[in-house]
């Protein structure tokens, strides 16, 4: 398969790369920073150097051309203005899927936040809660796609342990959990579960949930 990446510089989007080009994937990265690229490149994959909060839809389809999914990693970071946050958690997730569908890519995986939604953000900082709405936007932006066979993955708090290989992986609801929660999960074992949805075209139209947990990746996905 080939694979383009948005937000191919990310520590989710690297080990994703890494773990599909040692399969014999083709892997493209998208980043923003030029110096970015040996790091791609070091994992194993190609980059494509272009600002999602600036690019067109027909450079983002030119990025896309030929390939057999998108997986859209990419984030604000955590010290981004409100601003900011809409534009790379919200406007490039829809700039994406556009070029998607013009570059005629149906596979479209998100990697969203486990609290996207959450009823209660009793706890939650206002940056994170920024955070949260602007994700829960696309995520709605997401669901009214019908030209994309989508999957939404919601992970727990980001950890940089090596990874168990195994995992807790719920299906989860369009609406988001009553409160919020700070369960942790490897990025490795993240990676791994992205790895074995694209590998699964049954999971599009759906939103899943992971955790650390004791079931091996391959066993816990369910539809």
């Amino acid at each position: 398969m080939k694979i383009v990446i948005a937000g191919g510089h990310g520590k989710v989007a690297l080990r994703l790369t890494r773990r599909l080009a040692e399969r014999g994937d083709s892997v493209v990265g998208i980043v923003r920073n030029p110096r970015h690229v040996d790091d791609i490149r070091k994992a194993g994959g190609e980059a494509v150097v272009l600002d999602l909060e600036r690019a067109t839809v027909d450079e983002v389809a030119a990025a896309l051309a030929g390939a057999d999914a998108v997986v859209f990693s990419a984030g604000s970071g955590n010290s981004a203005t409100a601003a900011r946050r809409d534009k790379m958690d919200r406007a490039a997730v829809v700039l994406v899927m556009d070029a998607a569908e013009q570059a005629g890519v149906r596979r479209f995986l998100h990697v969203s936040s486990i609290n996207v939604g959450c009823a209660d953000e009793r706890g939650i900082g206002e940056g994170y809660s920024v955070y949260l709405r602007a994700k829960h936007a696309a995520e709605q932006h997401i669901f009214a796609r019908t030209g994309l066979d989508w999957t939404v993955l919601r992970p727990g708090v980001l950890t940089d342990g090596d990874g168990d290989g195994t995992v807790e992986l719920t299906v989860g609801n369009r609406v988001g959990p009553k409160r919020a929660r700070f369960d942790q999960v490897a990025r490795e074992d993240v990676a791994a579960v992205l790895v074995a949805l694209l590998d699964r075209p049954d999971t599009a139209g759906r939103v899943y949930v992971v955790v650390g947990g004791g079931t091996p990746i391959d066993e816990a996905i369910v539809v």
